[in-house]
């Protein structure tokens, strides 16, 4: 088995990476890696074998060319000729299905470990809690999933199949080369220091433009991913920039294009300079092996079988060079996985959990206290785009907020931007923990529900409802998989959505674009209430969409909410004067502080915030409010 050009040039490459080089595994790293690969354990014997049996016999070949030379042609055998000419090609088929099962078994191990390692990272960071996908670059995790991932997997297959095949084939190659002429043997070694210097010097350039090409390519996507969602496109169009933004990308895909073509000009110089030190030493080798033949020093079949040993001894030599390199960079693909997956998530369930009881549900917030976690809590600087996570001390968001929601009451928030509104509707599905008192739900703390009944239990739907780039029945029976055709309909019926769904040309097989996009806000908005209703909680949160709708999509929005809240413990941050006068307490939320509660007269007639706020934000309604009841 001999390594080809570019398994030498990618073994050059990261020789030249003083960041691997100077990289401090952590410990236990081998052995986490091992547990990994521990369940392709007879496969990976199976493969090792392979290659040790592959290997021997890539040194046993010129032996038979020796053989043919002096037995065969120069004794004048031709029946000699012939058989050893037969084994020659036995072998060499031998080897091709030797290399093909190397190479099943390796891609059946690599890949392998790459589903287990996907899959793995993937469940992980499902797990982790809201503030994570907050801070993280989404860009920097799909990386972590995929190119951390695939190197892993490279350089566990490189070392295992390069670095072994390579050690047992140099050993047996000089082996064989010092038995048949130590001194053509020390020749052909003196070439080598002249070919090993210049590469990794060419091989420090690669890694750089590699590493360039990199960053540079990762910029360009990222551009690519913000003009391409609907939100970048339209910021564009709006602004009148296609031209600029046509320009700065072909500046940026013009650097991919010059660093993709030094780098392939880099990995073909490394590649000539092989077979030149290769040619170079053959000559040596047959000029001085030559001289020595015709004084009869030397047979000419060993002669022959020496050079074609050279051709075996170059590459693996040179890959050999940069073994501490290439289980390094092993062990350090690997870290960068284990560093997602040993990032422990905040929110998480515990050992023994309770189930939340299916009934009427009574919503508790007792004291508490709550801000938002640190960086290093949550995340990891290389997620972030940061070189250090910063420290910055804790803000308070929520002090002392004790309110309780009755069994089948409505409780609406209130108050200015900022004040903490949306972080208490957070805390009740527990996406964050609170940092002092409690929430319970049914009499049980939130913190030791389990996860599945807290999910059954407590419905949300979000201010800016999300819908997957799927079909409507896809994105609905996301609350309810098992749900009928008539669940979907009297869903969609009781969200007044029905009428809207049945007039689309493709009914519930329509694709409702990404984020939802081809809909519009309160079409969204009931899709979201549907799915409510499918899932059919005894508790729900709700944040009002604030977006100015028609008269008719207001007043079947209006109406669709009050049948999702009647009956159902509701906690909503209300937006809409009709809710907030129907509710039966409402609680005004300034600074992290309920500092005015009660029901909506009481609360005027007081005169303060939350007067303030019906004056300025919610009296104008009434006159909508009043004609949409009149027609």
């Amino acid at each position: 088995m001999r390594p080809s050009g570019l398994q030498v040039a990618r073994s050059m490459r990261r020789g030249g990476d003083e960041s691997v080089r100077g990289h401090k595994v952590a410990r236990g790293t081998t052995r986490r890696i091992i547990g990994f690969v521990a369940a392709y354990r007879w496969l990976l014997l199976v493969f090792l074998g392979l290659v040790v049996v592959d290997a021997a016999i890539g040194a046993v070949n010129p032996l038979f060319y020796r053989e043919i030379i002096n037995r065969g042609i120069l004794g004048r055998n031709t029946s000699l000729i012939i058989t050893l000419a037969l084994i020659v090609a036995g072998i060499a088929i031998v080897d091709a299905a030797l290399s093909l099962g190397e190479r099943f078994l390796s891609a059946r191990v690599g890949e392998g470990l790459v589903y287990d390692m996907r899959t793995k990272v993937f469940a992980h960071v499902q797990r982790m809690p809201l503030a994570f996908f907050n801070r993280t670059q989404t860009g920097a995790l799909v990386s972590r999933l995929n190119n951390d991932v695939m190197g892993a997997e490279q350089a566990l297959t490189d070392v295992l199949q390069t670095v072994i095949g390579n050690l047992i084939s140099v050993a047996l190659t000089l082996a064989v080369m010092f038995v048949l002429s130590w001194r053509l043997t020390l020749v052909a070694l003196v070439l080598l220091p002249v070919f090993a210097v210049p590469a990794r010097f060419m091989g420090r350039r690669l890694q750089r433009t590699i590493r360039d090409g990199y960053d540079v390519s990762a910029e360009m996507n990222a551009i690519m991913v913000e003009r391409f969602n609907v939100s970048g496109a339209l910021l564009v169009k709006l602004f009148g920039r296609p031209a600029d933004e046509q320009r700065d990308f072909s500046r940026r895909a013009g650097r991919v294009r010059d660093i993709a073509i030094r780098q392939g000009l880099y990995a073909r110089m490394f590649f000539v300079s092989l077979l030149l030190t290769a040619s170079l030493a053959t000559a040596l080798v047959y000029g001085w092996g030559g001289i020595m033949v015709a004084r009869g020093a030397l047979d000419l079949g060993t002669l022959v079988a020496l050079t074609a040993y050279l051709a075996r001894l170059y590459g693996p030599l040179t890959s050999l060079s940069n073994v501490h390199v290439d289980i390094t960079t092993t062990l350090v693909s690997f870290e960068r996985v284990f560093e997602v997956l040993d990032l422990k998530p905040m929110v998480d369930e515990t050992a023994n959990p309770v189930a939340i009881p299916r009934r009427p549900a009574r919503v508790e917030f007792e004291h508490v206290d709550f801000s938002y976690p640190a960086g290093e809590e949550v995340s990891l600087a290389s997620l972030e785009g940061v070189a250090v996570m910063t420290a910055a001390p804790h803000k308070q968001v929520l002090s002392d907020i004790s309110f309780t929601v009755e069994p089948g009451r409505l409780v609406a928030l209130v108050g200015p931007s900022g004040g903490g509104k949306t972080t208490i509707s957070h805390l009740v599905p527990r996406l964050y923990d609170v940092r002092a008192g409690a929430i319970r739900i049914s009499g049980v703390d939130v913190r030791n529900a389990s996860f599945d009944s807290l999910r059954e239990v407590v419905g949300v739907v979000t201010q800016d409802a999300h819908l997957f780039h799927d079909t409507l029945r896809a994105n609905l029976l996301y609350a309810k998989p098992d749900a009928t055709e008539q669940d979907l309909r009297e869903a969609l019926t009781a969200a007044q959505i029905l009428a809207f769904v049945d007039d689309l040309p493709d009914g519930l097989e329509t694709i409702v674009g990404d984020r939802g996009y081809r809909l519009s806000g309160g079409e969204k908005q009931r899709i979201a209430l549907a799915r409510l209703f499918l899932k059919s909680p005894d508790v729900v949160v709700l944040d009002e969409a604030t977006a100015h709708l028609d008269s008719e999509s207001e007043a079947a929005l209006q109406r669709a909410l009050k049948t999702a809240l009647s009956g159902r413990t509701s906690l909503v941050i209300a937006h809409r004067l009709s809710t907030i006068r129907d509710a039966d307490e409402i609680l005004v939320i300034d600074e992290g502080r309920i500092v005015e509660r009660g029901r909506h007269g009481d609360l005027v007639e007081k005169n303060g915030l939350y007067a303030e706020l019906y004056r300025t934000q919610f009296r104008q309604q009434q006159t909508t409010e009043f004609e949409l009841q009149t027609d």
